[in-house]
């Protein structure tokens, strides 16, 4: 096979670590994988990847080929989409990349949702505690929180959103209410490992930090929360996340004139012309969202 085929099947091998999950992705057996690769080589005339009995390893050469075989495979892509765009259709694969618990509780039943409406259209949902790269893991969009940090990205935003300080009446009646932000050193805080940022430091703005303490830690959001309903202490989190139970009164907002922002947004990369899938997808995750902003929004 050549053209269009092996650069699909060299991309492919490209973002993977090794022959054998190359081949699993492939639904080939890792021989066949290593031959193909081999044919391709041999009909180019120059070695694409390092194989080492760990982990691939590309080449200069190969660097090149993956480059031109992503570009020609988005452009074939782009045309497909353009003309099933024109009659208003999604179709293809539409990869997705989003934070374990908003991703879960709002972007997976979106993503059935459409699925439903769009019925060619495919999905691979990739939830990870931290966004992945969109160039190098190959996604059509991520679901972050704040501004994205590459230059060659695009965002849109899909809801406002702040980070709250909170905690439990009964934690609060037991050790008081923080009424400065340097209180919060006095007090035991939960905090959460998350990304690659000083887990203990929160950050409100210019000079405006605190470096907390407490005997909780955890990289999970959801169980963080858990804590804080059971009294444990004080913690930072997401309005989307608590506003539930802030207008139950099972959490109250403490020092609520310090909070971050951390807008939900979509990001994709910079093309001329977004797919419709994806267009089709962020426009109706965006009506979906904020039909339940009244749910996830607190007032201020």
């Amino acid at each position: 096979m050549t053209g269009e085929s092996d650069m699909q099947f060299f991309a492919v091998l490209a973002q993977r670590n090794s022959l054998s999950e190359a081949a699993l992705e492939l639904g080939l057996t890792a021989s066949a994988v290593s031959r193909r690769l081999a044919r391709i080589e041999d009909r180019l005339g120059v070695r694409l990847v390092n194989r080492t009995t760990r982990r691939l390893s590309l080449t200069s050469e190969g660097e090149a080929y993956l480059a031109a075989s992503f570009d020609i495979i988005n452009r074939i892509a782009t045309v497909e989409e353009a003309i099933a765009s024109a009659r208003g259709e999604a179709q293809g694969l539409l990869r997705i990349n989003a934070t374990f618990q908003f991703g879960r509780k709002h972007i997976a039943p979106a993503v059935s949702a459409f699925c439903l409406r769009h019925p060619n259209v495919q999905v691979q949902l990739i939830l990870t505690d931290a966004p992945l790269n969109l160039i190098e893991e190959g996604f059509d969009l991520q679901i972050r929180f704040g501004e994205p940090t590459a230059t060659r990205q695009v965002m849109g935003l899909l809801l406002r959103n702040r980070r709250l300080l909170v905690a439990s009446p009964a934690y609060l009646e037991r050790f008081g209410a923080p009424e400065r932000l340097v209180d919060l050193t006095r007090h035991s805080c939960i905090v959460l490992r998350q990304e690659h940022a000083a887990y203990d430091v929160w950050r409100f703005g210019g000079d405006k930090t605190v470096r907390v303490m407490g005997g909780l830690s955890t990289n999970d959001g959801e169980t963080a929360v858990t804590w804080a309903l059971d009294g444990h202490g004080i913690m930072l989190r997401s309005e989307w996340d608590i506003a539930p139970h802030v207008r139950s009164g099972r959490l109250l907002v403490v020092l609520p004139r310090y909070f971050t922002r951390a807008d939900v947004m979509a990001v994709y990369p910079e093309r001329l012309n977004l797919s419709a899938k994806v267009r089709l997808f962020i426009d109706f995750l965006r009506d979906r969202i904020r039909a339940k902003a009244d749910l996830l929004q607190l007032p201020g």
